[in-house]
């Protein structure tokens, strides 16, 4: 027994002690809280009680640890995916029995399938990947199919806007010295608390009464003269008088040590914060791309904020690869679809390359047509940054169809020679904070059949600056004047009948455009006014090459818009008809319309609505055109509630003409039967005066949303188009749309 007593004692002295909980034992007195098991003889073990605490009052609860080693935690490094990939895929199926135009075509539908992918490298480096492909069997819209991977700085800017305000003070160069403090502050916070538990306990503070009164009794017992000696004071009570204000003075300096370490604290982190704001300033408000670089590169900014080759990623404004655009000046080429590569740098000098295969005439989309072979070439140079001063010399060459796909020399019976070159000069001045002026002058080579006359090559034309018919010029002025808000923009425009470049489509006669265009608010931006006026500013392929017009165009748009109350919106200005002649021939009528809507969107008695007035009129002749509402006068009014999980709409509308008037309703109800499903149907009611002809019609939508795979969305529709001999002809419509966004 004496050898197991004394291998307790040596291992409660040998282990290692942690201190516990104070625990208020009452009056009881617990003398066991557990058994030492050591070994008595071979295989038996003997239990032997171990006494922990054995005061009535309190105590600290004491106990032995066994030490074992502590592996520091390592923080799992941050996956960053090297390709980050978000976007949207879409199918679509369209069916119409007839086409609303002039063209006469049954029974047509059209396949789309189209996808717009936002990738992301290391996320820092984001590009845009876009493919459509459209089929279908009509005669007249064209199958078309292409594919684009585009950057441009706008989005890089974006990404590290992004990865800015993602950015925690972590990463700062800062953070091992806010990191300590931080430490340092909650262990003075720890100290504190700790000082202050001490004397501010239930017990002690009993303790120090009891010793006060004791200390009073026995002054007043040696006053009485209980004791001869004279009496100086408890000892007891003395002691703990000196250890509360010990106590005290080592809580006011720790207090005073915490101040200023919490001071420094606050004042590193508010300058880490002073540091991300001025990075999101600057990535906002920076006025050009060396602007922001310069900026950037003075922040010392880590990695995962500003990645490496940043400079060069912000000078290169755009890339595209595929169906892309080129748009570079007025007199060059300008919104000009190509197929093939376009890319413009721009750190502090200016350097720009295009070339492709030109989608001419290149506006078109939608018309079928024979077409040759063409494509651009487009090579620019200069100084100064694009939003600021700058000198651009620009050199474009290529192959354009002018005179026709079956056009040929009538000597030799060859084809003819569309090849065409030209040179540019730009330069922008900027006269202030909102205010440009641009001048740009060009020369070109001469057409064919200009150039055959004399013999010379498209070089050497080029070269001639003896004549001027080859030349054009151009001047824009732009300004916005502070402080009433009014934006003023103009433009002239000259060229030389024997001009030629991608920008324009007529040849073979001079040609003067102008335009000016103002737009005011009024009343805190409530009210809105935009007047343009424009001289042969409409520029279309179905013009002859020849065309010159003097016509003045005018258009005028108001809007109104003040707080709970409807948006008022007011136009003239001019519209477009297209017809088609032949299989080579189309022709574009302009005549003027007015318009007028207003759109309110509100509450009543708890319930959101939409209500919504559109008056539109054309200017336009019978003679002029083959639109069914010549000069006629359109009327509709609709009304939309939107309930908790239903939709009700409703519209009238009439259509008042000089040979009849067309009157119907529409009445539409939505279902949104549960979160992934909703369905719906209309129904159509037309009354044709003169004709005495009433027709109904109808529709029907569903969408359903299926997780992980996409929404699936189905619409028909029965209603009535303008046809021959001025009567309603049926026309229905189906359409099913898959759509995935991921």
């Amino acid at each position: 027994m004496r050898v197991h007593i004394v291998l307790l004692i040596v291992t409660l002295f040998a282990g290692i002690t942690a201190t516990g909980q104070r625990l208020s034992m009452g009056d009881r007195n617990v003398i066991d809280t557990g058994h030492f098991f050591v070994h008595s003889g071979c295989k038996s073990l003997v239990g032997i009680p171990v006494v922990l605490y054995g005061r009535p009052d309190s105590s600290d609860i004491t106990a032995v640890r066994v030490f074992t080693r502590k592996l520091p935690f390592v923080q799992p490094p941050s996956q960053v995916p090297f390709l980050s990939v978000h976007g949207n895929v879409m199918y679509d199926f369209y069916y119409q029995s007839n086409i609303d135009t002039p063209y006469t075509e049954k029974d047509i539908h059209q396949h789309t399938v189209q996808t717009n992918l936002a990738i992301t490298i290391r996320n820092q480096y984001p590009l845009r990947l876009s493919f459509s492909t459209q089929q279908g069997n009509s005669s007249l819209f064209r199958n078309l199919t292409g594919v684009r991977l585009f950057y441009n700085n706008r989005d890089f800017k974006n990404q590290l806007l992004l990865n800015a305000r993602n950015w925690i003070v972590g990463k700062l160069k800062q953070q091992k010295e806010l990191d300590s403090l931080k430490e340092y502050v909650s262990c003075l916070n720890k100290r504190l608390d700790s000082l202050r538990g001490i004397f501010n306990t239930p017990s002690y503070i009993q303790r120090l009464i009891e010793a006060r009164e004791r200390d009073l009794r026995m002054k007043l017992d040696t006053l009485a003269g209980m004791y001869p000696e004279k009496y100086n004071g408890d000892s007891l009570y003395q002691s703990m008088l000196v250890a509360v204000d010990d106590n005290k003075k080592v809580v006011d300096s720790i207090q005073q040590l915490l101040h200023v370490t919490d001071k420094r604290y606050q004042l590193l982190e508010l300058k880490a914060g002073k540091q991300k704001a001025n990075l999101l300033d600057i990535l906002q408000h920076s006025r050009n791309n060396q602007e922001l670089s310069d900026a950037l590169d003075k922040m010392n900014l880590p990695d995962s904020i500003l990645p490496k080759g940043f400079r060069t990623m912000l000078a290169i404004r755009s890339l595209g690869i595929g169906r892309t655009i080129a748009d570079y000046s007025e007199l060059t080429a300008k919104s000009i679809s190509i197929t093939g590569i376009q890319i413009e740098y721009n750190p502090s000098y200016y350097l720009a390359f295009a070339s492709g295969v030109v989608d001419y005439q290149f506006r078109n989309f939608i018309v079928k047509e024979q077409r040759l072979p063409q494509y651009i070439s487009l090579v620019r140079g200069g100084v100064g940054m694009k939003e600021g001063n700058h000198v651009y010399l620009t050199y474009y060459t290529g192959k354009k169809q002018l005179y026709g796909s079956n056009a040929t020399t009538p000597d030799s019976g060859r084809a003819v020679d569309n090849h065409l070159m030209g040179v540019a000069v730009e330069t922008q001045w900027k006269l202030g904070a909102h205010t440009y002026l641009i001048g740009e002058a060009a020369k070109s080579s001469l057409p064919y059949n200009i150039r055959k006359v004399h013999g010379e090559t498209n070089l050497n034309s080029m070269l001639n600056f003896s004549g001027h018919t080859n030349e054009a010029y151009t001047a824009s002025f732009s300004t916005l004047v502070n402080p009433m808000g009014t934006r003023i923009s103009s433009m002239y425009k000259w060229m030389g009948s024997d001009f030629q470049s991608f920008s324009f489509y007529t040849t073979g006669s001079r040609q003067i455009a102008w335009s000016i265009q103002v737009e005011q608010p009024f009343f805190h931006q409530q009210l809105m006014v935009a007047a343009a006026i424009r001289k042969n500013d409409y520029a279309t392929f179905y013009m002859p090459s020849n065309y010159e017009s003097n016509t003045v165009f005018k258009s005028l748009q108001i809007t109104i818009r003040i707080p709970r109350w409807p948006v008022v919106s007011l136009g003239y200005q001019p519209s477009s008809q297209l017809v088609k002649l032949d299989d080579t021939h189309y022709t574009e009528q302009l005549f003027y319309m007015i318009t007028g809507t207003a759109t309110h969107t509100y509450k009543y008695h708890g319930i959101m609505m939409n209500s919504m007035l559109t008056y539109s009129q054309f200017y336009n002749r019978q003679a002029d055109t083959a639109f069914v509402y010549f000069n006629s006068r359109n009327i509709l009014a609709g009304q939309t509630v939107f309930l908790n999980k239903f939709t009700l709409s409703g519209q009238g509308s009439a259509a008042l003409t000089q040979a009849y008037s067309l009157y119907s309703l529409t009445g539409e109800v939505s279902w949104k039967a549960l979160h992934w499903f909703e369905i719906g149907g209309a129904l159509k009611y037309n009354r044709q005066t003169v004709y005495n002809i009433q027709q109904w019609g109808y529709g029907g939508n569903s969408r359903i949303n299926i997780p992980r795979l996409g929404e699936i969305a189905l619409r028909v529709d029965k209603s009535y188009l303008p046809g021959a001999g001025k009567q309603l002809v049926s026309n229905n419509t189906g359409r099913l749309t898959y759509t995935r966004i991921f």
